[in-house]
């Protein structure tokens, strides 16, 4: 009975933590790696940050696709002063490194696998308040 009250106590307390969590935290713990996280296996990077990120986790679906940016969170701020496109979205004026990461495989149940790669890309968010909130997406620079 005590192992099943702490149990109850832990998820308790991470759903609290969840909740309290304003939409820019999330954007960082989901978003935000810099400087990188080195990681024993390279191409293990993807799981090991989704998971230590919860941004997966036992009994939830896996992510199909995640991408983690290499820059201060404060060059993610200064993008939300650029100008928006008409769909409100503002862009890195300049590429940044980040990992994208993609579920491999057809099975969206954990564990879960991804396929990594590492791209020098301009960044697009959206921003609530100055500060960014999605990552709307990423495209390469033109040549």
């Amino acid at each position: 009975m005590a192992g099943w009250a702490l149990c109850m106590a832990l998820v308790l307390a991470a759903l609290a933590g969840a909740v309290g969590e304003s939409r820019y935290e999330k954007f960082l713990r989901q978003h935000v790696d810099h400087p990188r996280t080195p990681v024993l296996a390279a191409h293990r990077y993807c799981e090991t940050m989704l998971a230590r990120r919860r941004v997966t986790a036992p009994g939830r679906p896996c992510k199909p696709s995640n991408t983690f940016v290499h820059s201060p969170a404060e060059e993610l701020v200064a993008v939300c002063t650029q100008t928006p496109d008409a769909e409100g979205v503002h862009s890195t004026p300049t590429p940044m490194s980040l990992t994208a990461c993609r579920l491999r495989g057809g099975d969206n149940r954990p564990p879960c696998a991804y396929r990594a790669r590492q791209l020098q890309h301009h960044v697009r968010v959206t921003c609530l308040n100055g500060l960014p909130v999605h990552l709307a997406g990423t495209y390469a620079p033109t040549q």
